[in-house]
């Protein structure tokens, strides 16, 4: 046999080999354009942004150069993500990411039914009515879920911190779902701990005041909050009334310590940004939304600050503050 026709042989064996493995990676032929909605007010957004690209370097993925990040933030006015979402649509875009829970993804699926859509976190996606099931989401949303026993489990290390309180003010938002939803996880909570719970509806920061100083006269001791829109956006201010009034607090997310909030237990945020980029590469990629199941928290993180829980006249159970992953002196 001649050495030509061995090399044929070679070479065509070689393309045999190697055509089906180049036809099932499918690499992208255009820079994929990616959308995403800013729905959230606190004051991390730019932190967990930053995390979210960077989860997407670590995939292949770097915004200006092989991707195009088109970024629409409603600024803390939440009658403006409709608006914003239906701009993302129309551009178009491949996939649209949205932040700050149910209202960004609700107000993206009014926009589209056809553009992927990932959550980067929701509150509860299911009983919101945002997707099916957490296994089989359906239609073209999926991504991450921040849902999960919280507000229970943030009432219970309150109670553990200061075991005096006895009623507690709870702070929700009646038009965001996932509030309504931890409000009565926290009255399920209530009786086995021996408080009761005051439900404090809140809209408008003015409203706030006004249902602050209503809860103090019915004899709240303590406040705790939880995630949303409101809460995040005017941390500062819920903090400032409850130092105020030397509420002990519990919120949802470990900056709120660094404002005076005596305990904080939630969901690590910038875990769940980090694998939402890990959504859009599949998506990307060419797995459809409806058949990547919705993820649930894999970290929480709790936060003390003792340097409130000392002006409180508090002290914290070393148990307590073995469990903690960040301790404010």
């Amino acid at each position: 046999m001649r050495l030509t026709t061995v090399g044929l042989i070679v070479t065509l064996a070689f393309v045999i080999l190697v055509t089906p493995l180049a036809a099932k990676a499918q690499p992208l032929t255009h820079s994929p354009k990616v959308g995403w909605l800013e729905g959230s007010g606190r004051t991390d957004k730019e932190h967990l942004h930053a995390v979210f690209l960077e989860g997407l370097r670590e995939l292949g993925y770097v915004a200006g150069q092989n991707l195009v990040l088109v970024r629409r933030d409603m600024e803390g006015q939440f009658d403006r993500l409709p608006a914003l979402a239906a701009e993302l649509a129309q551009l178009p875009v491949d996939v649209i990411v949205t932040t700050g829970g149910v209202p960004a993804t609700r107000a993206a699926m009014q926009a589209t039914t056809t553009i992927p859509i990932v959550m980067a976190e929701s509150g509860n996606p299911v009983g919101t009515g945002l997707i099916a099931s957490l296994a089989r989401p359906g239609g073209n949303v999926t991504g991450l879920t921040s849902g999960g026993p919280t507000a229970g489990r943030r009432l219970q290390l309150l109670k553990e911190a200061a075991p005096g309180v006895a009623r507690v003010a709870v702070l929700y938002h009646p038009t965001f779902p996932a509030t309504v939803l931890n409000l009565h996880e926290a009255q399920d909570a209530a009786p086995a701990l021996g408080v009761t719970v005051l439900p404090m509806e809140v809209r408008t920061l003015d409203e706030f005041d006004n249902q602050f100083a209503a809860v103090i006269q019915s004899g709240a001791d303590a406040l705790l909050t939880v995630a949303g829109p409101f809460a995040e956006t005017h941390r500062r201010r819920i903090l400032e009334l409850a130092t105020t009034h030397r509420l002990p607090t519990a919120c949802a997310a470990w900056q709120d310590t660094e404002l005076g909030c005596l305990i904080a237990y939630g969901t690590s945020l910038a875990a769940m940004y980090r694998r939402a980029a890990s959504y859009v590469d599949k998506i990307l990629k060419g797995t459809k939304p409806s058949d990547l199941p919705v993820e649930q928290p894999m970290k929480f993180e709790l936060s003390i600050n003792l340097k409130t829980a000392k002006a409180l006249g508090l002290t914290i159970p070393p148990a307590l503050l073995v469990l903690a992953d960040k301790v404010l002196q």
